[in-house]
């Protein structure tokens, strides 16, 4: 029987942009793109598939926090312009999803590694 690896050390490793096995190595070699291996434990990471699931996690949570945001401001009372939203919203409904993009997506890739997901087996 295989073991399980310890999904919340994975996934806080990866949260962090390190290797979900370690902790130490970089996941990534620029903004996106992963490491070939870990240069720390030698996980070979060209298996992991993350593909559309971070940028829809990154859209789902940022709308989330947005609509409350103006939500609360329609709710609260205060008359603000629609402009006003326009130049307060749109460009955090761009900023925020590329912020929290590359955490989400090493929390995939870690995910998927803790679990043996897509090429990835229990014995890495």
């Amino acid at each position: 029987m295989m073991a399980e690896h310890d999904l919340g050390r994975s996934l806080w490793n990866g949260l962090r942009l390190r290797c979900p096995r370690c902790g130490q190595g970089k996941l990534f070699r620029s903004y996106l793109k992963l490491v070939q291996k870990c240069d720390v434990c030698g996980l070979d990471i060209t298996r992991a598939r993350a593909d559309d699931l971070p940028p829809y996690i990154a859209i789902t949570i940022v709308g989330h926090v947005l609509v409350a945001g103006l939500l609360h401001f329609e709710m609260s009372g205060a008359r603000i312009a629609p402009w006003a939203y326009l130049v307060i919203t749109l460009p955090l409904a761009v900023i925020l999803p590329l912020l929290t993009l590359p955490s989400i997506k090493g929390g995939v890739v870690a995910f998927q590694w803790s679990r043996g997901m897509h090429g990835f087996s229990q014995a890495d």
